[in-house]
């Protein structure tokens, strides 16, 4: 640990002597125009007389610094309201444009678009692109590109043509869409880019060179724009909703006894520019029944699964409030201030419904209201607000004809507050963030939930001059309060085991009623360059807690990474890029243990044919869990190897497919898993596309945790072996119509099972021997009955103790059909019908002929209670009103 941070101060303090020179910058002069042209893709309008046409376009990819293979040119007019792009994309071969249509952002084909800085800041820029069919693709890009915002609509508009040239594209952007200052017009960051899909060629008229760390700083410049004002936004879109449930009816469940239920909603959705560099967004009681459905999982661990969010309000401008503390992708990348999946979340509380009662639950927490404040001044500060508040929900309960209600989740009140300032040119970033979270609770709630619950951190970033290497800290803190049931609740949470018996070095007191704890990530990053390097530390205490308006996997960790790689992307010999990395971790705890520590390596190449081939592994030393037990104490877990292969072909096909394999194996042939999919693209014309994606997966552990019980004054924690299999797929189905008019299908269907055998205890969790570390229950001793196993441990012929059957078998099938008309900008028309199918029994076999077969079995719907169909129908309509 000492010496991992100690080379990372090293290297911070020899990264400044790596400097260098920006290429030089190009200037386009925009032409003021007194008579607007009509939109429409064809370039015969007056105005376009006006002006300079600007050429000489440079490629990123895949032959960097060489001219563009084909010619493409722009000019760029204004008004006092607008922005007028024109951009003619020349080709010697008009009939090989890929001209596909999909839905907005998620263009396929030739592309082009201009990339605006506006705040001339070197970090922020607004993307506005087409594809050769007119569909739109926008972007906000912040951290000099470094991060990407696809969520972000502006109204804007845009028409293309194709003829014997080539094709067009022209644009007009409001004025009222870009942020930036009054009198601010005199130099503008932005650059035009273009995609020849059939090459895989992207060039830039400001040339990006591949082996730039950002981009943003490195756009050329726009000038002449002198005299334009700042419009400020103010849109506001109402929406109505009207919706249909059928289920299966319950004559004795009064609350489901019809089969079906109506409802009729509406809310509103507004955009205000509260000065000319900050807006912000309002929604009241919104809905989002046109959100895709989280994917099927089966989780046996003791963590929360991460899921990511889709609702649109929380995705725009989300950069901003992102405050990691996590490394890379998965589980650990995780960590963070803000999850804004806790914001209308499923409700906490479950009623107690013994004695054949029945309840009414709330599915999800109804969010009355919430604001989003984002902008940047054009002093580089960066401020993003969100205030939301969620409803009281009760559950209703049913007694015989007795109607009483039950609170399940309290009124509540979310805070994110966060700032950064951009000095010396985007090089020096500081930053910080404050989060809260209160809720109005009562007696019930509040033995196991949060009164109040805070966190905060503070950001630091400093780049060298030339931008090839950066230093980042990010350092946290957190803190919970509540009555001494909940807190008790937050130290025996799986994120932190403080009851564990040899747990010496924090304490378990059950009269806190607060906790407090910090977090971190220190990092050190080569950007530029074929070589890449990083060195980073993260840190959370064993009071660190976060999950009432973040995302915490597990506090008291300590993680320690080195990661070096090389990227060749100049096309050679038989490949067209070469990417190879690895990277050596340690983790500990704050007791001193190294609880893992290992070796990873990827490598992956696209070939001269546009296929790709991709490799990897994984190799774990023995660890040390301090929740394999849930509470008990440290266990010592064998080392695993893992590996991973994969291939794709040509994706400019019409099919093209991807396969992959990946898997692990126990040191102590303890445990291993085998995972097998494909993904299969087919796209007969150029406005549908067909996609699925099956998977397989089998795994064994010979220590998967069942129960903990108590034996003779001492904790039995019991364990079995398992063999579990997963069979899912995902199926797509996109028609685009229109570029404003799309219908989407998606489909999941999912079953996994899980077979128990070969029950155990722990005996000694430290032995030096993998054998001795449990005992396997004998046949004497474990007595399998209907529903239990019966356990005589001392076997005297009496029962000792009893643990419940786990083999499980469930499937579903998710589905999810869309209508989307835009059929003015800002102003939707939706269709949705959704429909979840499920189903569970306990044999733990998966035969996937007879368990698909059930998922459409209406019989077992009809008198099985172990298997449920839903459906929703719904329509939602929405009006923009631009009124300034």
């Amino acid at each position: 640990m000492k010496r991992i941070l100690i080379s990372i101060f090293c290297l911070f303090l020899v990264f400044y002597s790596t400097l260098g020179q920006t290429p030089e910058k190009r200037q386009y002069k925009a032409t003021r125009i007194s008579n607007a042209p009509a939109i429409d893709g064809i370039l015969d309008d007056e105005a376009w007389k006006e002006g300079t046409w600007a050429d000489e376009f440079t490629q990123n990819r895949p032959y960097n610094g060489k001219p563009s293979i084909q010619r493409t040119d722009f000019k760029i007019l204004f008004d006092a309201d607008n922005l007028y792009v024109a951009i003619r994309s020349f080709d010697t071969s008009p009939d090989s444009i890929v001209n596909r249509l999909t839905r907005r952002d998620q263009a396929d084909g030739d592309l082009v678009g201009i990339i605006i800085d506006s705040f001339h800041d070197l970090r922020t820029g607004f993307l506005f692109g087409v594809s050769s069919s007119g569909v739109k693709y926008d972007q906000m890009f912040t951290n000099d590109g470094q991060n990407q915002d696809s969520s972000w609509d502006p109204n804007w508009w845009v028409r293309t043509s194709i003829n014997k040239e080539g094709w067009i594209a022209e644009m007009r952007i409001p004025f009222s869409q870009l942020r930036f200052d009054k009198n601010s017009g005199e130099v503008w960051g932005f650059d035009i880019a273009r995609i020849i899909y059939r090459y895989d060629e992207q060039s830039f008229w400001q040339h990006i060179p591949r082996d730039a760390s950002e981009f943003i700083h490195l756009m050329g410049e726009l000038t002449g724009l002198e005299g334009i004002k700042p419009r400020k936004i103010l849109d506001v879109t109402p929406y109505g909703v009207v919706k249909a449930e059928t289920f299966r009816a319950e004559p004795e469940n009064p609350f489901r006894d019809k089969g079906r239920k109506f409802g009729l909603n509406g809310g509103l959705d507004a955009k205000i520019g509260i000065t000319n560099n900050m807006t912000m967004d309002l929604t009241l009681n919104p809905d989002f029944g046109q959100v895709e459905a989280d994917p099927s999982v089966v989780n046996l661990t003791a963590y929360e699964t991460f899921f990511s969010e889709k609702r649109p309000f929380f995705i725009e401008g989300n950069n901003i409030t992102n405050f990691n503390i996590g490394l890379g992708n998965g589980d650990v990348g995780n960590d963070n201030l803000f999850y804004s999946r806790r914001i209308g979340r499923a409700p906490h509380g479950n009623p107690d419904l013994s004695g054949g009662l029945h309840a009414d639950i709330p599915i999800a927490t109804s969010i009355i209201g919430a604001g989003k404040l984002t902008g940047k001044t054009k002093n580089g500060l960066s401020i993003g607000f969100i205030e939301a508040v969620t409803a009281e929900e009760k559950a209703k309960i049913d007694s015989e004809g007795k109607r009483t209600y039950e609170t399940v989740e309290p009124l509540t009140n979310y805070f994110v507050g966060r700032v950064q300032k951009d000095i010396n040119e985007g090089r020096t970033i500081i930053g910080g963030i404050l989060t809260g979270t209160n809720r109005y609770l009562d007696s019930n709630l509040a033995d196991f939930m949060h009164k109040s619950a805070y966190s905060g951190g503070f950001d630091f970033t400093q780049y060298t001059k030339d931008k090839k290497w950066m230093f980042n800290l990010n350092a946290a803190f957190s803190q919970v309060n509540g009555s001494k049931k909940a807190l008790d609740y937050t130290q025996r949470s799986s994120a932190r085991y403080f009851q564990r018996p040899d747990n010496d070095y924090t304490k378990y007191d059950t009269t806190r009623t607060s906790l407090m704890g910090s977090g971190g990530r220190m990092q050190i990053q080569k950007l530029n360059g074929h070589l890449f390097l990083l060195g980073a530390v993260t840190w959370k205490t064993p009071g660190f807690e976060t999950n009432d308006l973040g995302y915490l996997r597990e506090a008291d960790q300590i993680i320690s990474v080195i990661v070096a790689g090389y990227s060749l992307w100049d096309p050679k010999w038989i490949y067209r890029n070469f990417n190879i990395n690895g990277d050596i971790f340690l983790m500990n705890n704050f007791g001193g243990d190294v609880t893992s520590m290992g070796f990873e390596w990827n490598a992956s190449t696209e070939l001269k044919n546009y296929w790709s081939v991709w490799t990897g592994g994984n190799l774990s030393g023995t660890s040390l869990s301090t929740g394999m037990l849930r509470g008990g104490p440290m266990m010592k877990l064998p080392g695993n190897t893992s590996a991973r292969i994969g291939f794709s072909s040509d994706y400019h096909k019409k099919f093209t497919y991807s396969i992959y394999f990946n898997g692990s194996d126990g040191w102590e042939k303890d445990s291993w898993n085998l995972n097998a999919g494909t993904d299969l693209s087919y796209k007969p014309t150029n406005y549908l596309l067909f996609t699925i994606s099956p998977s397989y997966s089998k795994s064994f552990s010979e220590l998967q945790y069942v129960d903990n019980l108590t034996y003779n004054n001492n904790d039995r924690y019991i364990f079995g072996s398992i063999k579990r299999k997963t069979i899912s797929s995902s199926l797509r189905v996109n028609l685009n119509l229109s570029p404003n008019l799309t219908i989407q299908y998606w489909g999941q269907p999912f079953i996994a099972s899980g077979k128990y055998y070969d029950f155990k205890y722990i005996t000694n969790p430290m032995a030096d021997r993998y054998s001795d570390r449990f005992h396997t229950y004998t046949s004497g001793q474990l007595t399998e009955k209907p529903d239990n196993y019966s356990i005589d441990e001392n076997t005297d012929g009496s029962e000792d103790y009893t643990f419940n059957k786990m083999d499980f078998n469930y499937k579903a099938f998710l589905s999810n059909l869309v209508l989307r008309w835009e059929y003015s900008p800002g102003s939707s028309v939706y269709l949705v019908w959704s429909q979840t199918r499920n189903g569970y029994n306990s044999t733990g076999n998966l035969d996937f002929f007879n368990d698909f077969g059930d998922l459409f079995n209406h019989r077992l719907y009809r008198q099985d209670d172990n298997y449920h169909l839903n459906n929703v129908f719904l329509i939602k309509f929405s009006y923009r009103f631009g009124l300034k």
